[in-house]
This record gives C-alpha cells, structure tokens and sequence, in this order.
C-alpha cells in the first residue's frame, strides 16, 4: 500500500505541489527524510528563518531515540561494521561525550548538543553538504539551467534565481557559511504545512519506516522504533496472574540467582529485551527477581548458562496448565495480548510436548531473535 498525501488550500494553484512530493525520492542515507521532519516540527512552531545548524539539531533529537534505545541503522551497515550514515555517527559521538540516557528527553539532547557543540561540529557540517539542495531536487527540473551541485554558493544563488523566476521553492538560502547559513521558508508554503502537518508527518513516517526496514531487515516492530514509546502499553497483568498460579502449586526459581522466587519480589520481564521484540509474547517472558530487573534493563542475558533454566520454568508452567483447570483458564486469559505467535499456539503449547520437545521447540524460535538482537548491537549484561 502507497501511502497518498492529499494536499488542499486556497495556495494550492500557486504551489508545485509536485515538487514537494518528490522531496524524499532516492536516497542514498537516511538524512532526506529527517531533513524534511525536522523543517516540518520547525514551521509548525511558526518559524519563518531558521540555520542549517537549528535543524541538523533537530535531525540529531529526532534519530537519538531509534538509535541509542533501539540500535536501529539509520542507513544499515557495511561489510567491515563501522558506521556509515552521518547523522548516527553524529549521535555517538554525542553519546561519546555525554551521559545522556538512551531514552533522553529533545530538551536534555539539545542541551548536550550546545554544550559539545565544537565536538561536533565536524560531524554536523558534513550533513549539510548534500541533503539541503538536493531535497528540492523535484523543483528544479521545471528549469532548464543545469544545477550547480559543487558549490554551494553557486548552488544558493541557483536557487534564489529559479525562487524568483520559475517555481516557488519550500525555503532558500541565505549568503551565511557552513552552520550558519539561513534558510528562508516561503510564507505559502509554511501555511501549506502548518495546515497539513498531520498528514505530511503520516506521510514522512511512512517512507521513514520502509527506509529503516530495508536497511534493518532483522529487526521487528520497526514501525514503533521511531520515538520513545509509553511503557503502560505493556500488557503483562495476564502473564503475572499466570505465573502467580503457578507459585501457588510449585517452586519457581529465578532464572539468574537460582533462588526461589519469592511473592511480591518479583517483576515479570522479558528474557529479550521488549525493546528489540517490541511485544509481551509469553513465550518471552519469566518471573524475575525485582532487585535485578533495573540492572539488566535493555540487555541481553547470556545465553549460557541462563537459557537452560529459563525454558525449564516455562516447561514447568506448561506441564501445568495442560493439568490445572485453574491455571489452563489463566493461560487462556492470555490470548488477547501475550499469544499471537502461530509457532507459539501450534507447536510450543499444544498438549503432549516432552521436556526435551519443548525446550528445543523453543530455542528453535527464540535463538534467532536472540542472536538477531546481538548483532543489531545489544549489550549482553554480565550478572555476577
């Protein structure tokens, strides 16, 4: 499915509506995109001139969250592993120099964006050497005059002279260099998106995601990596009460210390981090000792030896609640939100499974999401 962006309003003759449309056509990095979302969150603040260096910020506060939270690739990544996508190398090294949490608010990011601000500069300069122009790219094949992209002060005054004679252009430059350099945005073209800023940010999203998810191929639930999300969607009160069942029949121990799992000293969590699965399937998730949940936080467990005991305790709660009408009834409790996975229902749950076949069934399933997330980057969390 095309996502389809209807633009109406009495400017609407007087724009080359066309043009806009093609601001995000073939990228070579992701930088078009957060180019065009940072101008948008820019006028619909009603800002009429702004710099080149105001809305690199703006990039580096909107990508911070997909990559420091998530370890999503703004541009995917090389054969030799290093970096290639400017605005992410421009977030480490911002991660670098700071202690920023992954999961910052825009008003901390920018704060440490101004305090770094000579650290950085090399990284924020290079951003602008390419996306600027060639987003309005679209605009300027309604002229005939060859682009000048080697220069950017023949390309500034390129623009200012199609502005004037031959379309009307979102924004063009000021005579400033480098970080300084304004932008001007039209008067129209800002009513334009103030407008329609739901339907242009629908819009930017989507080709943002299929951008992503081309060069994320691993990674799932890719479309909910984009900005911080609220905790309280998680749905995890079905999976307590079942766990809360099985402690009522017998003794679970925790996955990490190997002591009894004791009543309202325990969180349920994710044995991979809900950050890089983004759901609260049951398969995935064990009661655990409060004490360690905030230190293992957004990592990864060892997958020896912690594995082995946690697909033994989920044996034992599934040898019971294919026993116990009780607990059957809390395990269907938990269809709506914590079983969709079809392996999960046809194979992992279903009724006559050894030890051996279930524990293999799901490590079969889990092992390639595991590793999937460690080679996306995440931290493996050294319990002692």
């Amino acid at each position: 499915m095309e996502y389809s962006l209807k633009i109406g309003g009495e400017y609407h003759s007087t724009l080359y509506i066309e043009g806009f449309s093609q601001m995000m056509n073939n990228p070579s990095y992701c930088y078009k995109f957060y180019w065009l979302e940072a101008i948008v969150n820019i006028i619909s603040e009603g800002t009429a001139v702004t710099t080149f260096n105001d809305i690199i910020d703006e990039m580096i506060s909107n990508a911070w969250y997909s990559v420091r939270e998530f370890h999503i690739h703004l541009s995917g990544m090389p054969m030799d592993g290093n970096v290639k996508d400017g605005l992410e190398r421009a977030i480490d090294t911002l991660t670098e120099l700071s202690d920023l949490a992954a999961n910052a608010s825009k008003v901390e990011i920018k704060n440490a964006i101004k305090e770094y601000d000579g650290e950085l500069k090399e990284a924020k300069e290079q951003l602008t050497k390419n996306v600027p122009g060639r987003a309005l790219a679209g605009f300027f094949s309604q002229s005939s005059e060859a682009v000048p992209w080697s220069s950017i002060k023949r390309l500034t005054e390129y623009v200012k002279r199609i502005d004037s004679s031959i379309v009307r252009l979102p924004y063009t430059f000021g005579d400033s260099s480098k970080l300084k350099k304004e932008v001007h945005f039209d008067s129209d073209w800002m009513k334009m998106i103030q407008d329609n800023t739901v339907a242009i940010h629908g819009w930017i999203q989507y080709e943002k995601v299929k951008w992503l998810q081309n060069n994320n191929p691993e990674v799932p639930g890719l479309v909910h990596k984009l900005a911080p999300m609220d905790e309280k969607i998680r749905k995890l009160n079905k999976v307590r009460d079942l766990w809360e069942g099985v402690l009522n029949v017998r003794e679970v121990r925790d996955v990490f210390t190997g002591q009894p799992i004791q009543r309202k000293k325990y969180d349920v969590d994710h044995f991979i981090p809900w950050s890089f699965v983004m759901n609260d399937e049951l398969w995935n998730l064990m009661p655990m000792d409060s004490s360690l949940n905030s230190s293992k936080s957004n990592k990864l467990p060892k997958w020896d030896p912690f594995f082995k005991t946690f697909a033994e305790n989920q044996y034992g709660m599934y040898n019971l609640i294919h026993n116990q009408n009780e607990l059957h009834k809390r395990f269907e409790d938990c269809y709506k939100d914590n079983l969709h996975s079809i392996w999960a229902g046809q194979e992992l749950y279903r009724p006559g499974n050894t030890m051996e076949e279930f524990c293999n069934i799901l490590e079969k399933n889990m092992r390639p999401v595991y590793d999937s997330a460690k080679r996306q980057g995440y931290e493996i969390w050294n319990f002692v």
